[in-house]
């Protein structure tokens, strides 16, 4: 018997950073008002700031050639890209991201730098409603296919290090969380040099 299983849909990449390399990109991220970034983004979020997205890209680079390889493998094209535009979240108690996806790119992707143990707490007590919502914190993806039989949804409770990138246009949306702490992801796009 021979069977066969097709990648069928996005491909959605997640890998984990490793410590040092999460501490370096903690180094481009400070709260500067002259870098206010938060008119330009989807999110309810109050502090989010530009970071230098050139100095993140090359902190990511080895990343961002694993990705390559699996752009590669599930679209059986290579691809060649640079990184357009980079910000840091500090997000906080009943802050959240409404379901988005970003325009002027082709890929985009998030590093958690740190999710506090409070909010893996409000996880586990968390009941997952019959819409099947993410949890507080979490980060979920969605397909517009709610067809049965398909998967058309994927949520992620992230920890410090987890890198996901992705389709700029993959809606995802992140929940809010009750806890008294600071959730820190960088985000940014990224844009193929065919089309620049």
């Amino acid at each position: 018997m021979k069977s066969d299983f097709f990648h069928f849909g996005p491909l959605l990449f997640k890998t984990i950073v490793d410590e040092e390399t999460v501490n370096q990109v903690g180094k481009l991220c400070n709260k500067n008002e002259n870098s206010k970034y938060h008119e330009s983004l989807a999110a309810h979020i109050e502090e989010e700031y530009q970071i230098n997205f050139l100095k993140l890209e090359k902190i990511l680079e080895g990343y961002l050639e694993e990705y390559k390889k699996f752009h590669l493998s599930f679209y059986g094209e290579n691809t060649n890209f640079y990184m357009s535009s980079a910000w840091v979240n500090f997000m906080k108690r009943d802050e959240f991201n409404p379901v988005h996806v970003h325009w002027d790119c082709d890929l985009a992707g998030v590093l958690y730098l740190s999710v506090p143990n409070e909010i893996k707490e409000e996880n586990k007590n968390y009941f997952k409603s019959v819409n099947k919502s993410a949890g507080p914190g979490q980060i979920k993806f969605i397909v517009n296919t709610p067809t049965p039989g398909f998967i058309s949804e994927r949520d992620f409770l992230p920890n410090r290090g987890d890198l996901f990138i992705f389709p700029s246009k993959l809606m995802h949306t992140v929940a809010p969380f009750k806890s008294n702490v600071e959730r820190i992801s960088v985000a940014f796009n990224i844009k193929n040099k065919e089309f620049k």
